[in-house]
């Protein structure tokens, strides 16, 4: 390796080469992303997790190179052909493309043509072609003719030795190095209708665009439809450039050979190096737009999952159907299961008036303040069933909540565990009401891929989108803390340092011990060592428990800290959570003076300060909570020009979906998000916000609502 991973990362990071080192060690050591981010601030310049995770993942990136390098170093080395120079070049390689291509001459190969007039031993006459001298290119074949190989004449053996030329030039990495922003600049990317098609494709059965145009969204789709055999995709590149510049290296003056050599050219490019380098981009492309999609959606899963919980309140869940009626559950404050039944207030059986007595005196009987609907089928004839069922019942509002995964849940061995005593689709109505409740408490509970707040999800890279969304979650459940004597174990399983096992063996010492008394008691609880305590604890909350720093963010390595630190200002334990201006007073005092005196950097101490000034603070709680309704539209009734509120459900690269409570989500298209230019829709909005928005258009045969949250129209 001719570079460190220090010097490298601190360049792409823009941080310094010793915050780096501190990180690799750190992660080297066993720690989390949560961990790091939250009690190493001092050796990493205070980065925020996402950034965390991008240098582990490019630390990651750069280790599999090196790799890889040493594989191809040795691969190359056996075969005798390892020069000074090509090793040189091969350590000096900074992304995995230039060392396949360094490595391609050496490769071995599936049967070519190349490799058939090899074997019947024509590289000499290739040889010679490329050194383009004077003579006749016939008569230099003539000695290589043989009927029993399978060159009865000079043509098939000048056809051969092209073969072999027409190879190497494809193999040569420095020209394969100088085309491909030759593609990138020039080439077009093609779509066409290809078979019946498919109308979800129809704005690309003749789409033509620059390849380094095209949105991230258009590849996918694109993909996609060509995927289903829905469109027919190429990509036009600018041959005739492509071919001159390949003739000014290899065809040199104008000799009967230099002709050969010029037809071995064009063989090259059109056969081998332009088909190669046409998948090649398209799959760097679509590796790039996959990584966008990713992206878009762990933004949009972590924004779902920091939306703030209805606390306080007992909420009736309703998971609507036609034949099977609505299953309903009712759940009290603390997520306990209060009562069950199934009504059928849609058809075919229509029995509203039964369906809404017997809702009425559950709302009653439980002094239900708010109804969860789920948004799947005949959720639209739902929600106007409880509109009209609330307007006599003052206080009771409804949300209309998104169950995508719900069913996914309701069916897994962990609803089963949780609730035996109920079947498939009532487990779903109570996993609606606690998304409600607690979105992160229920949502750690399903699979990231099934909540269903990206694009494209499906046609993502499997590993690579699980391991995106499961930090995303792992970073939420740590960001907000957990409470050890109530958290489900599939919630304490995204904790720092507690995988599915432990934390199952938490629960299952909770239940046979009762209650834990302090954070130190964790580690009695078997297979937890002390190096999961160390990255669990801090994140991990005890209300009314023994310690009341328990109940904080501060981490137990930091309790003395804290201590001293109320102590400098004439405070102890007692004062915590009615704490005096204390950042202030810091402030006055210095606050590196302040950190010296009580041996922790000033980030840490910051932390402190603001953890003994809110024990058990959430940071939901400071977001707007989410909107609750009383009445509902229609589609038929909205007009261009209705201003309404509505609520942000998903994020994409072209745009917003909002809720304006008619059932169908209305689109904002990036062009209507904000009076200034944006470049995508991530900088004016994001999932759970409630905003104001301007009907545009509403195309009922096709379902689809145009919106506007300009406010200089």
């Amino acid at each position: 390796m001719t570079f460190s991973y220090e010097s490298v990362l601190s360049k792409e990071f823009s941080c310094r080469p010793e915050h780096v080192a501190n990180i690799i060690q750190l992660i080297d050591g066993g720690n989390t992303i949560p961990f790091i981010a939250r009690y190493r601030k001092e050796q990493h310049g205070a980065m925020d997790d996402q950034k965390l995770r991008e240098l582990a993942d490019r630390l990651q990136y750069l280790r599999n190179l090196d790799k890889r390098k040493q594989e191809v170093l040795s691969a190359i080395e056996e075969q005798g052909k390892l020069t000074d120079e090509l090793a040189a070049a091969i350590k000096a390689a900074q992304t995995l493309a230039v060392v396949e291509d360094l490595y391609r001459p050496y490769k071995q190969k599936r049967r070519t043509r190349a490799t058939v007039a090899r074997e019947r031993g024509l590289e000499p006459l290739a040889v010679w072609l490329l050194e383009q001298t004077a003579g006749d290119p016939s008569e230099m074949a003539a000695p290589f003719i043989d009927g029993e190989k399978g060159l009865p004449d000079a043509e098939s053996c000048l056809n051969g030795a092209c073969d072999i030329l027409a190879e190497d030039f494809s193999d040569d990495a420095a020209l394969r190095a100088k085309l491909r922003p030759l593609l990138f600049k020039e080439g077009v990317l093609r779509s066409e209708k290809a078979g019946e098609g498919n109308p979800v494709y129809e704005q690309y059965y003749d789409f033509e665009e620059p390849l380094r145009r095209v949105q991230h969204h258009r590849i996918l789709a694109i993909n996609r439809g060509e995927k289903e055999g829905a469109l027919k995709v190429s990509l036009k590149a600018p041959h005739d450039a492509a071919v001159s510049q390949m003739r000014e290296l290899y065809v040199r003056g104008d000799s009967p050979a230099s002709g050969v050599v010029g037809l071995a050219v064009a063989d090259s490019w059109n056969r081998l190096l332009f088909p190669s380098l046409e998948r090649e981009l398209r799959g760097s492309f679509t590796e790039r737009a996959q990584e966008q999609a990713i992206k878009m959606f762990s933004l949009n899963l972590k924004q779902l999952l920091m939306q703030p919980p209805v606390r306080g309140r007992v909420i009736l869940a309703v998971d609507p159907a036609y034949r099977t009626g609505c299953k309903c559950a009712v759940i009290d404050a603390t997520g306990l299961v209060l009562d069950t039944i199934v009504v059928y207030p849609t058809p075919p059986q229509s029995k509203t008036e039964e369906a809404a007595a017997v809702l009425k005196r559950l709302i009653q009987k439980h002094k239900v303040g708010v109804v969860a609907i789920g948004n799947g089928t005949a959720s639209r004839e739902t929600e106007l069933f409880i509109a009209n069922l609330i307007k006599d019942t003052p206080g009771v509002s409804y949300m209309v909540v998104n169950e995508a995964g719900a069913s996914v849940y309701s069916a897994s061995k962990l609803a089963a565990e949780e609730f035996p005593q109920f079947d498939v689709s009532l487990r779903s109505a109570v996993s609606i009401a606690r998304r409600l409740q607690d979105p992160l408490a229920e949502l750690v509970k399903v699979d990231p891929k099934s909540i269903g707040v990206g694009q494209y999800q499906h046609d993502m890279p499997p590993a690579r989108l699980s391991d995106s969304l499961d930090g995303v979650v792992e970073d939420c459940v740590n960001t907000v803390g957990v409470d050890l004597n109530v958290a489900s174990a599939p919630l304490l399983a995204r904790v720092a340092g507690l995988g599915t096992a432990t934390a199952k063996n938490v629960v299952r010492y909770r239940e046979e011990n009762g209650a834990y008394p302090d954070r130190k008691a964790l580690l009695k609880v078997p297979k937890l060592g002390p190096k999961a305590y160390e990255q669990c604890a801090g994140f991990l909350r005890i209300p009314g428990g023994k310690n009341v720093l328990d109940n904080t963010s501060v981490h137990p390595e930091s309790y003395k800290a804290a201590k001293e630190l109320l102590s400098i200002f004439d405070l102890s334990l007692d004062d915590v959570g009615a704490l005096p201006p204390i950042h202030e007073w810091i402030s006055e005092r210095g606050g590196e003076s302040v950190a010296k005196a009580v041996g922790v950097g000033v980030h840490t101490l910051n932390d402190i300060a603001l953890s003994l000034q809110k024990p058990g603070r959430d940071p939901r709680d400071e977001l707007p909570p989410p909107q609750l309704r009383t009445d509902v539209l229609n589609m038929s009734d909205l007009k261009p020009g209705m201003t309404l509120t509505g609520t942000v459900r998903n994020v994409i690269d072209f745009g917003a979906f909002v809720d304006i409570g008619v059932h169908q989500d209305g689109l904002v298209h990036v062009s209507q998000l904000a009076d200034r230019y944006i470049r995508h829709p991530s900088e004016a909005v994001k999932v759970g916000d409630v905003v104001n928005v301007t009907v545009l258009d509403v195309d009922l045969p096709k379902k689809r609502i145009s919106l506007s949250m300009k406010t200089g129209r």
